[in-house]
């Protein structure tokens, strides 16, 4: 691919395949409210924030994946955790109280109202300070974990980056620069009780960066770096060579081996879902929306069968079914 010309690669990726079905999706959410929404772990439900004068109050509602009526599940705005077991509350000065709805136990951590980073048991947490002048490129970050009550303690250093995900309960995705001065970054795996380090990938940037739900892989954007460096990439996690997938657009994994993109789309035409298996290296075209996605604005069900977007043709979220 690298050897054609750049006007015949980018029609490439922008081709919608012949004979892409339109896949057939509801609206549950009408009336322009909700962008942002987002699943609830048992994958029945998508949460929002909603407040008046569509409802009585400001809450986070819940509204079933198949449509019906609209619910508070939550009075507090807050961020909450991925399994809904935490609510995260930024304060004043540098203290964010966690809470754990079960019994509304509580403890603070000094992350300057950074975002805080949970493991998949979500009892222990990373998150990242950075120096809060200069260059962003050129700002110290160091990056602490914590397990749930428990006091942080510093693990690594880096510059003009931070922490990603949890690989395990022991391993974090991370990247950042060795020092102010230097122009790549490096995308590494961070044991944090040993302090080893697997380097996967050095570039100019990373973004999107995405592990998959079992943390074996990584996909991952490389843009405005060398010809041989840009593109979209999958890798291990325990290293190796990356393998380019020569697409471009919004991407999601669908399960540990499925990786859902959306190809960037600029006739105007409905947006095409398409589908990457990890172990064949084969891409096949589920169908297409019949509309466009607003923004980006779309989401996997935890389980891998729905996916639901904010739609660009009515401004209501939608739900399909994936084949």
């Amino acid at each position: 691919m690298r050897g054609r010309p750049a006007a015949l690669l980018l029609a490439a990726l922008l081709t919608t395949p012949a004979g892409a079905a339109t896949l057939p999706s509801a609206s549950i959410l009408s009336g322009t409210c909700c962008p942002g929404t987002l699943w609830t772990p048992d994958s029945r439900s998508l949460l929002f924030l909603d407040g008046p004068p569509a409802r009585a109050s400001t809450g986070i509602y819940s509204v079933p994946a198949g449509g019906g009526a609209v619910t508070r599940r939550f009075s507090s705005v807050a961020f909450y955790s991925p399994d809904l077991r935490w609510a995260v509350r930024p304060g004043t000065g540098d203290a964010t109280t966690l809470e754990r709805l079960a019994d509304g136990r509580r403890f603070t951590l000094p992350t300057r109202g950074a975002d805080v980073v949970w493991s998949s048991s979500e009892a222990r947490v990373a998150y990242a300070r950075s120096d809060t002048t200069g260059n962003f490129d050129r700002r110290t970050t160091r990056v602490f974990v914590a397990n749930v009550f428990g006091a942080p303690r510093q693990v690594a250093t880096v510059y003009g980056g931070g922490p990603t995900a949890w690989l395990s309960e022991q391993t974090l995705l991370m990247s950042g620069k060795a020092s102010a001065s230097a122009r790549d970054r490096t995308l590494f795996a961070l044991n944090v009780q040993t302090g080893a380090r697997t380097t996967l990938r050095s570039a100019l940037g990373f973004r999107s960066v995405a592990s998959s739900p079992d943390g074996k892989r990584v996909v991952y954007t490389v843009a405005f770096d060398s010809a041989a460096r840009n593109g979209l990439w999958l890798q291990s996690t325990a290293g190796g060579a990356p393998r380019e997938l020569n697409a471009f657009g919004s991407y999601r994994w669908r399960d540990a081996r499925k990786l859902l993109l959306i190809p960037l789309q600029t006739d105007g035409g409905p947006h095409v879902l398409r589908q990457y298996d990890v172990g064949t290296g084969a891409w096949t075209t589920p169908g297409d929306l019949g509309d466009q996605v607003r923004q980006g604005d779309w989401n996997v069900s935890p389980d891998g069968t729905r996916l639901s977007y904010l739609s660009a043709r009515d401004g209501n979220v939608r739900v399909l079914r994936l084949p």
